[in-house]
């Protein structure tokens, strides 16, 4: 090969090598496709970063991310509730990151090390379909108890706790409700199982079922239910337990192994400011922001009215991977 043309492919190559990395990322998202979308457009919009997103429950988030390892194929996981996050963490899924609006965020909806940050809260509750419960002659479910009435065979909509974070939270709510009790939560659980239409690899496809008449009553976050009226079925009606009901709080973190890390942890900067946080409505999604700049919507769940039960997502965290094991093999398997 000639000199000159030696020395011109070495400058090709060399400028190849040299060309800048497209500032893109990837989200882990899991809410609902609406929100995920408006957020990562957002995102995109205010700072230039090309972003995209996968819709996951965050049963289905935490195993991808874990299967991935150092290739891994998010750079951010948004939403979903913050016990799995506390999964991810014990397991070195996560990169810390002390934000700039971590000091914005509502005292102690954050981990103390900066592994994830609090992003909204749900309340956990039942999305009644009046309809269908006047069918079988019961009024909307205003209890636990209430959910176990054989005339509910067949018709409770709830998803599985190795796929979902709402189950696991009504799970978790479980054993809660059952003094810390692990046996006792898991029997309720074996006793409703007769009444569940099916157990549904996403938290919120109960509300579409109770909103589709397939069912007279879900298990998902008030939210979910608000957001499934909003779209035109008229019969629905939220209700909260009366024994007391647990929430999420949705996280936020940048993950070990991101390919493009200082877009990450824009993204979560992004995220948490008031600005990002006001735009959930318009997504129909009506969750408690964690911003304190940011006032609830009144379609949110009010705290203050609600009674609540004492959710502790880092023990809930550390406890999910052998409780939703015992969830699989003694209540039921996993959707395939």
């Amino acid at each position: 090969m000639r000199p000159l043309v030696i020395a011109l492919v070495a400058v090709l190559v060399a400028a190849g090598c040299s060309a800048p990395r497209r500032d893109k990322i990837t989200v882990a998202c899991g809410a609902g496709e609406r929100w995920c979308a408006l957020m990562v457009k957002r995102f995109s919009d205010a700072t230039g970063v090309e972003a995209d997103f996968v819709r996951l429950s965050s049963g289905e988030a935490l195993e991808r991310i874990k299967a991935a390892k150092t290739r891994q194929e998010f750079d951010v996981w948004h939403g979903g509730p913050a016990d799995s996050y506390v999964a991810a963490k014990s397991q070195g899924l996560l990169e810390p990151y002390k934000s700039e609006k971590a000091g914005e965020i509502r005292l102690g909806w954050a981990d103390r090390e900066h592994a994830w940050s609090g992003i909204y809260a749900g309340v956990l509750a039942f999305c009644n379909n009046t309809k269908e419960l006047a069918k079988r002659g019961m009024n909307p479910i205003g209890s636990w108890q209430e959910l176990l009435d054989e005339r509910l065979k067949g018709g409770v909509a709830i998803a599985h706790p190795a796929t979902s974070g709402t189950a696991y939270t009504a799970l978790w709510t479980s054993v809660e409700l059952s003094h810390g009790d692990q046996d006792a939560a898991l029997r309720y659980m074996r006793d409703l199982h007769p009444n569940v239409l099916r157990y549904n690899s996403s938290g919120s496809a109960a509300a579409l079922q109770a909103a589709k008449e397939e069912a007279a009553v879900g298990v998902v976050f008030s939210h979910d239910c608000v957001a499934a009226q909003e779209q035109g079925y008229p019969n629905l009606q939220v209700t909260f337990p009366r024994e007391g009901t647990g929430y999420e709080l949705g996280g936020l973190a940048v993950l070990a192994g991101a390919h493009n890390p200082g877009s990450a942890r824009k993204y979560v900067d992004w995220a948490l400011s008031g600005a990002s946080q006001r735009l959930g409505p318009l997504a129909k999604f009506y969750a408690l922001p964690t911003n304190t700049g940011v006032p609830a919507h009144s379609k949110a769940a009010d705290p203050a009215t609600v009674k609540l039960v004492t959710y502790d997502v880092e023990v809930a965290g550390r406890a999910k991977q052998a409780l939703v094991g015992r969830f699989g093999a003694e209540v039921a398997k996993p959707p395939s």
